[in-house]
């Protein structure tokens, strides 16, 4: 008998499914940080303070110049997950043999862009003199693999589509392994700097690709990668975009606000921008477990709705709530209370830099649960097909507010603490928002379908 390929998503007790779906969401997250987290011990412990603002001050462009597709990669995912819950095999075939593709263009975009303007836009950002070279540097070698990079995320989403979250985190626990080992040959053996941690990043997301290709090539179902089959197709990328590019343009412009706030970080000097930089890479493993609850709320969505059980949609998204609320305000605070022991890590000159950490992590960190819920209700949405909405709510939420804050409030109180506040007040008033949005639409969608169901069954008794 052959092993089922796909879980099933539609049917209850919920709580235990998606904690079993969203763990290895979690960790795979947390080891793709990794990547980052090691390049900046690594060259902080060996190359210093200099070397650590310069592979950080690149953190806000990579996300903005990578979102977009990114984002449409979650689009592949919900058409996967909706082709799964119809039980169409076609629909599945069709949205893997578009999603691949499109990986493959935009990482190929991605590269000569990155390796084109990344000085240009590095000084647009107002990144210190002295680190703009090795920044280069970084981000033309990181950009090199965009390829495999996009192929990587695209390949994940299909396989997480179909309920397979253990995969990505095996491939991923694999290269990070490599990552760690090839830093430590590039640096301490080599002598190099930021250029060797970029090389050691490239190399190993190359290898998750291959994998996440090769467990895709091997599946027995409609998920299934054919090479010679690769085919865009015109209807699937319209769907895949419909849902996928308001995701990754909401990201975009969120990155861009990000952009602001590094730009304005940058303004303080590389003592705060070094103490910014090593304090934004310990929030992100915060930031990855509470956002995995967002994919874990697309695909159970997404798949009831194919199966047309909208009874349990309100279900999935409120356990997903409470449990990236939960993830959120123990994890945000383990962190801030061994903020003194972790920076160090990063930063091997300590002093100032360090403290300025601290005091970022103390405002951001522990409201790190909002921006969970946010996204799970982003995720929610998305699943039901309605990816616009999510989108115009956050950017005029979230990035709005912080454009805003920046050109109001903290010209007038110029102070790191006051622009790191934008955060927790921006995700607080989007959540509030999202959560009516999402209320309204889910009641409408129930009566809607709960009307067509009852005339359905009038037909057929007739």
């Amino acid at each position: 008998m052959r092993k089922k390929q796909q879980p099933d998503l539609c049917s209850g007790p919920f709580l235990k499914k998606i904690i079993r779906y969203t763990v290895p969401i979690i960790l795979t997250g947390m080891l793709q940080q990794l990547f980052n987290a090691v390049d900046l011990m690594v060259v902080g412990q060996y190359r210093g303070n200099n070397a650590v603002s310069a592979v950080g001050a690149t953190t806000a462009l990579v996300t903005l110049m990578t979102c977009l597709f990114v984002g449409l990669s979650t689009g592949a995912g919900v058409c996967v997950a909706q082709g799964i819950g119809a039980r169409n095999r076609e629909r599945m075939h069709r949205a893997v043999h578009t999603a691949i593709p499109v990986g493959i263009i935009g990482g190929a975009l991605l590269t000569v862009v990155g390796i084109v303007l990344a000085p240009v836009l590095l000084r647009f950002m107002g990144t210190p003199e002295n680190v703009v070279g090795l920044s280069s540097v970084y981000l033309r070698i990181y950009f090199a693999g965009g390829i495999p990079m996009l192929m990587f995320h695209f390949g994940a989403a299909i396989l997480r589509g179909a309920g397979d979250t253990k995969s990505p985190l095996l491939y991923l626990s694999f290269a990070g392994v490599l990552n760690v080992l090839l830093n430590l040959f590039f640096v301490v053996v080599l002598k190099r700097s930021a250029d060797g941690v970029a090389w050691a990043t490239t190399i190993s997301q190359t290898v998750a690709c291959i994998l996440v290709l090769r467990k895709l090539s091997r599946r027995e179902d409609g998920c299934r990668l054919e090479l010679k089959k690769l085919k865009i197709s015109g209807s699937m990328l319209c769907k895949i975009v419909w849902i996928g590019l308001p995701a990754g343009i909401q990201t975009m412009l969120l990155s861009i606000s990000n952009v602001l706030i590094q730009s304005s970080v940058n303004t303080f000097g590389e003592t705060v921008l070094s103490g910014n930089s090593a304090a934004i890479d310990l929030e992100t493993f915060v930031y990855v477990a509470v956002i995995a609850f967002q994919q874990t709320s697309m695909t159970f969505v997404g798949q009831n709705v194919g199966a047309g059980k909208y009874k349990n949609v309100g279900k999935v998204v409120w356990l997903n709530i409470a449990c990236t609320t939960v993830v959120g305000i123990v994890l945000g605070g383990l962190f801030v209370l061994f903020a003194e022991q972790l920076l160090p890590l990063y930063l091997k000159e300590g002093g100032a830099a360090i403290q300025h950490g601290i005091n970022r992590m103390q405002i951001i960190c522990l409201f790190y649960f909002l921006c969970g819920v946010v996204d799970v209700l982003s995720g929610g949405l998305r699943g039901m097909g309605a990816s616009t909405l999510p989108m115009a709510v956050c950017v005029l939420g979230i990035c709005g507010l912080r454009i805003l804050w920046i050109f109001t409030v903290f010209q007038k109180v110029h102070t790191p603490s006051w622009l790191y506040l934008s955060y927790p007040i921006s995700w607080l008033l989007t959540a509030a928002t999202l959560l009516v949005c999402f209320t309204v639409l889910l009641k409408k969608t129930q009566k809607t379908n709960s009307s067509i169901g009852a005339r359905l069954l009038i037909f057929r008794k007739q």
